[in-house]
């Protein structure tokens, strides 16, 4: 039999339990943050989208490489692409161009209600009509577009807010919809930091010290060659091995405590670019990066905010 003491502690864990996740989920947040998402998500999914320009035809135009029978192979039979609708060389034209036209409206916040879901369909329609060539960070870009369709991302730092400057519009207020956005990007910032550092804890090149000249190493890498430095000194490429995998684990796990959010997240734009490119992954460092601001503690961004409204609605986490 439980005693009142053990039922009045169960109680306040619940209690306390349920205060946080409303707190992280609920509490509205100011629009600047996961502006800044969209517009460096935005350039950067454009980046990826101009990669397949050159190739666009070969790959799936009529008489393309990736043919019905082999994107049958390679896709679930549930996925769906729109590209999978153009049967002609000037219909994937004409689709691949508004898609572009799109991103540009998400990343100046152009109409954002409208064409940041229709940004997010886009991309994930290229990514299903080649699975083959998807990259890490194509993965995360996508996530990043997705995460703006469902916040109000256009309410700051967008033609939106401007033309509704012109019209007299008053300030938009923190939103919910805004947290709900950055609380999910920052889970999958969390996430795919995790899911990297164990990845890597499992190769002994890892724990050995010489993942990064491994990396560095590989034919494909480098838009910065490191093997000569990492020739001419062992322990530098030793510290560069476990820094990278010692940066995952801490900012994985610190981004849950609010002390430590603001300089991880700060940290995260410039490290993540820096893995990336000893990775010979610059993009997706480069979205991991962008994953980071997202991860910037709301409150704490100058002029989101007013005084009253910080106490209206205090600190997340």
């Amino acid at each position: 039999m439980k005693t009142p003491a053990r039922v009045s502690a169960a109680s306040s864990l619940t209690a306390s339990i349920g205060a946080t996740w409303t707190r992280f989920w609920f509490t509205p947040a100011g629009p600047w943050p996961l502006a800044v998402v969209r517009i460096l998500g935005g350039l950067l999914a454009l980046a990826l989208w101009a990669s397949y320009a050159g190739d666009l035809e070969t790959w799936f135009g009529p008489f393309g490489m990736i043919s019905p029978a082999l994107l049958g192979a390679w896709r679930s039979p549930y996925a769906v692409s729109l590209f999978d609708l153009t049967t002609s060389s000037a219909g994937l034209l004409v689709a691949y161009g508004l898609g572009g036209l799109v991103l540009v409206a998400v990343t100046i916040g152009l109409a954002t209600p409208v064409t940041t879901v229709l940004g997010a369909i886009a991309f994930a329609a290229i990514l299903h009509r080649g699975p083959m060539l998807v990259g890490p960070a194509d993965d995360v870009v996508a996530v990043i577009l997705w995460c703006l369709a469902i916040g109000r991302s256009g309410d700051s730092l967008s033609v939106d807010r401007l033309v509704g400057g012109w019209r007299g519009r008053s300030a938009p207020r923190p939103s919910v919809r805004t947290r709900i956005a950055l609380g999910l990007l920052q889970v999958h910032a969390a996430v795919i930091a995790g899911a990297a550092a164990i990845a890597q804890l499992k190769g002994d090149v890892w724990w050995n010290g010489t993942a990064a000249w491994w990396l560095a190493a590989r034919a494909e890498s480098p838009l910065v060659d490191l093997t000569g430095v990492f020739l001419q000194s062992e322990y530098f490429m030793n510290l560069v091995t476990h820094a990278i995998v010692v940066f995952e684990i801490v900012f994985a796990v610190g981004l849950w405590f609010r002390a430590a959010r603001r300089p991880l997240a700060l940290t995260g734009v410039v490290a993540w670019p820096l893995v990336g490119l000893v990775a010979g992954e610059p993009f997706w460092g480069l979205a991991l990066a962008v994953l980071s601001v997202g991860c910037w503690p709301p409150d704490a961004v100058p002029g989101t905010e007013s005084g009253a409204t910080s106490v209206l609605f205090p600190p997340i986490g």
